[in-house]
């Protein structure tokens, strides 16, 4: 099996994207892999078990590492079994999580890491704002 990219948190920072297509991330300044972090309210512990538990749902799954304010799942496909990983990042001097969602292999990934980042954000908010009816 290939060994898997580069992830992780570099002085307070997810790694940026690789030149490739394949990659998004709120905190890469290049404008072809940039996309927002997504706000949070309440406690960072609360919001990053919501995270959690948001990504849990999604098939094939699984959770490699956490530690404090720091999330990182891999994403398996269906047919050929690409994973890809994601990164959940804390910031909590600005209230948001930053995300990456990056593939292992290929070039493009015609927007398959984008989608899954804007369907996870779409979830969070919808759970936040659903948290704050009660």
């Amino acid at each position: 099996m290939k060994t898997p990219p580069a992830t992780g948190v570099v002085n307070g920072r997810l790694l940026p994207c690789p030149s490739s297509p394949n990659c998004v991330c709120s905190q890469d300044p290049d404008s072809e892999h940039q996309i927002e972090p997504i706000p949070y309210k309440g406690e960072t512990s609360a919001a990053l078990a919501r995270m959690k538990a948001i990504i849990l749902t999604v098939p094939r799954t699984r959770i490699v590492e956490e530690r404090a304010g720091y999330i990182h799942a891999v994403f398996t496909s269906l047919v050929f079994r690409f994973q890809d990983d994601v990164e959940v990042l804390a910031d909590e001097s600005s209230r948001v999580l930053q995300i990456r969602s990056a593939s292992r292999v290929g070039h493009s990934d015609l927007g398959v890491n984008r989608n899954r980042v804007a369907r996870i954000k779409e979830r969070f908010l919808a759970s936040t704002t659903e948290l704050h009816r009660r």
